[in-house]
C-alpha cells in the first residue's frame, strides 16, 4: 500500500505529497489540424490608405477559414488546441507567396503580417521567417511585422533582441493595438520600433469625446516626437478621419476605406484610388 504524509497549510488547509497530476494536453482539433495541413486557411488584405491622398500604400493579412471566420476566433480556436503557432506560420506564408506575385497596380504595396508571442520566443523564426521572404521573392524592406504587447510580456529582452535582427535585415516594426492593454510606453523607447498602431477602440468615441480626443492626439504626438508612424485601425467616418488627419496619421485600416479583401476585390479597390485621385 502506498502512504503519503500530509501536513497543514499556513491556512490550515491539509497537503499532501500525494504526486500532482500533470497538465492536460489541449484536445485536438482534427478539422483545424487539417486546414492548415492542406493550406485551405485563405488570407483577405485590408489597404492601409493615406488620410490626405487616399492612396492605398499597403495592406495587412488576415486570416480567413470555413466560410469567413475571422482571425480573432480563429486563433482564439487555435490556442484552445494548441495550433496557434503552426497556424501564425501558416498564415504568414500564404500570405507571403501571395503578395510575392502580385504585379501591376499592387506591385508596390507593402505588407503587414502578425506575429504572436510564440513566434518571437521560438529559436530559429527569425531566420525562418527571413527565408520565406526571400523565397516569395519580396524584399525584407516591403515587409512590415505587427506584435501586440501581450507578445513581449513572457521575456521582453528576448523579442527585443529578436525583433531587432529583423530590422537590421530591413523588416520594419510596428507595435499592434497601442491603446489597450497596459499600453506600456517603456516599450515605445527600448524596442526597436519604426511605426505604432493605435487600436480601434481608442477612436470609436473620438468625436464625441473630450478625453478620447485628448489621449489619441497626445498619442499622435508622442510617437511624432519618436520619428515613429502611425497607423489607426477601425475609422468608419469621415470625422474621425478628419481629425486624425489634422493630428498627423499616417496611414489608416477601416471601412471608410475597405474591409478586409480577397485580390480581385484589393485590385479594384487600388486601381479606383489611382483613378480618383487622377
Amino acid at each position: 500500500m502506498v502512504e503519503f504524509t500530509y501536513w497543514r497549510t499556513p491556512e490550515g488547509k491539509r497537503g499532501s505529497d500525494a504526486p500532482v497530476a500533470a497538465p492536460r494536453k489541449p484536445r485536438r482539433d482534427r478539422q483545424l489540424e487539417q486546414a492548415i495541413a492542406r493550406d485551405t486557411i485563405s488570407v483577405r488584405f485590408q489597404p492601409q490608405i493615406e488620410p490626405d491622398s487616399g492612396r492605398v500604400v499597403g495592406v495587412e493579412a488576415l486570416a480567413r477559414w470555413d466560410g469567413g471566420t475571422g482571425p480573432q476566433e480563429l486563433f482564439a480556436r487555435a490556442v484552445r488546441h494548441g495550433l496557434q503557432e503552426r497556424l501564425s506560420r501558416t498564415v504568414q506564408r500564404r500570405a507571403l507567396r501571395q503578395v510575392g506575385q502580385w504585379r501591376g497596380g499592387l506591385a508596390h504595396l507593402r505588407l503587414s503580417i502578425n506575429l504572436i508571442a510564440e513566434d518571437l520566443m521560438r529559436d530559429g523564426y527569425v531566420e525562418w521567417l527571413l527565408a520565406e521572404i526571400a523565397d516569395a521573392g519580396l524584399k525584407p524592406s516591403r515587409i512590415t511585422v505587427e506584435i501586440t504587447e501581450s507578445s513581449l510580456i513572457a521575456d521582453p529582452a528576448t523579442a527585443a533582441a529578436r525583433l531587432a535582427t529583423l530590422r537590421a535585415a530591413g523588416v520594419q516594426i510596428a507595435i499592434d493595438d497601442f491603446g489597450t492593454g497596459y499600453s506600456n510606453l517603456a516599450y515605445l523607447s527600448a524596442l526597436p520600433l519604426d511605426s505604432l498602431k493605435i487600436d480601434r477602440a481608442m477612436i470609436a468615441d473620438l468625436v464625441g469625446g473630450s478625453r478620447d480626443r485628448i489621449v489619441v492626439r497626445a498619442m499622435i504626438r508622442l510617437a511624432r516626437e519618436l520619428s515613429l508612424k502611425v497607423v489607426v485601425e477601425g475609422v468608419e467616418s469621415t470625422a474621425q478621419l478628419g481629425l486624425l488627419a489634422s493630428w498627423g496619421c499616417d496611414l489608416y485600416q477601416g471601412f471608410l476605406g475597405a474591409g478586409a479583401l480577397d485580390e480581385e476585390e484589393l485590385a479594384r479597390f487600388v486601381n479606383a484610388t489611382v483613378a480618383q485621385a487622377a
